[in-house]
This record gives structure tokens, C-alpha cells and sequence, in this order.
């Protein structure tokens, strides 16, 4: 499993019900998300592709739900159920490595039920795909951000940067007592 995760792909961004280069629709109307086609295996930054089959039995692991919302949609949004929600328990979701899953959790804390499922809506868009689509985009961006490693600064950047702040705060300091002594040179003295 080294150096490859699972991503979902963008179905709102290319257009929903279109084709992608390869052929393979990217999300027809109607579809359950799970297939191959939503979900894809992409090498993390700096490392060697290696080759992971997709996970085919997602639709089984994300629980997909629909309500009413309060997004665009005019009088047609209190007759359709185009708000999406998006849950799946973190703690069991093997299709993400473990510690990806840890910092997950950190991170997106307040979006985690107290049954451990993370939940993800969406209610931008008037169509129930779409918004569907805007979930699994948000999943997606969850899990690369959760892989991102800080970047690692050397000593010698972080003296320049001590230096910089030290040098900083001396003429802050510098112009301060300037002011001060212009303000005490204007006060009248009445002794």
C-alpha cells in the first residue's frame, strides 16, 4: 500500500452523466457512488505509483441519505429532496490507511458523531447529484489534506526567520520610543 490512497473524483466538475477520457461515465444520473468510475488510486507526492485495486464495495460503506434544502432552488426546494449527506464510520474504513484515519478524526472532529461516522453535506447545487458529487469532493479534500506532511524547515531557515522577527521587533521598538519622545517633547510644562 505504499504511496497510493483512494480519491474520489470531481463528477460535479467535469459535468455529471459525461465521459471521461478514458470512456467510463464519471457519474450518470441515477448511479450509486462506489463504482470504479467514482473512485480512483492516485500516488501521494514524492513517492512511486504502486498499484492498488479500487475498493469496489464503497457503495456498501458510505450511507447516503437525502432531505430537504435550503439552498438555490426556489419554490421547487420545498418539494425536492436535493440536500445530500454523505456518513461512513472512520474508525472501520479500511479504504484509508490508519494514520490518515487518526488525523482525520483530529482535524474534522466537530463533523463526527458520537457513533464515530463522519458526516458530510452538501446543499449548494439544485440537483441531488450534484450535491453528491460536492460530498465526495469534500471527502476526497478531507484525505489530502490529511496526508499532507508539514514541511520539514532546516535550522538554518529558522534562524533566518528568528533573526528576521528579532530585527523586527527592535525597530518597532525603535520607532515607539521615537513617538514617545516626540509626544513628551510637545507637552507644556506648567512647574
Amino acid at each position: 500500500k505504499a504511496g497510493c490512497i483512494f480519491i474520489f473524483s470531481a463528477g460535479h466538475r467535469a459535468g455529471l452523466g459525461r465521459t471521461d477520457p478514458t470512456g467510463t461515465p464519471d457519474l450518470p444520473h441515477g448511479a450509486v457512488p462506489g463504482t470504479e468510475s467514482v473512485l480512483r488510486a492516485r500516488p501521494r507526492p514524492g513517492s512511486a505509483p504502486a498499484r492498488l485495486s479500487p475498493c469496489p464495495s464503497l457503495a456498501a460503506r458510505l450511507t447516503v441519505s437525502y432531505s430537504r434544502s435550503s439552498g438555490p432552488g426556489g419554490q421547487n426546494v420545498n418539494k425536492v429532496n436535493s440536500k445530500a449527506e454523505v456518513r461512513f464510520h472512520l474508525a472501520s474504513a479500511d479504504w484509508i490507511p490508519e494514520a490518515v484515519r487518526q488525523k482525520m478524526a483530529l482535524m474534522h472532529r466537530n463533523k463526527i458523531n458520537r457513533a464515530g461516522e463522519l458526516i458530510v453535506t452538501s446543499e449548494e447545487s439544485r440537483y441531488q447529484m450534484r450535491n453528491l458529487a460536492i460530498c465526495l469532493e469534500k471527502i476526497r479534500a478531507m484525505v489530502t489534506e490529511a496526508i499532507e506532511k508539514p514541511r520539514v524547515v532546516s535550522k538554518e531557515t529558522a534562524q533566518k526567520l528568528i533573526e528576521r522577527v528579532e530585527k523586527m521587533n527592535r525597530e518597532r521598538l525603535r520607532q515607539k520610543k521615537i513617538h514617545s519622545t516626540i509626544k513628551q517633547s510637545r507637552k507644556a510644562d506648567f512647574d
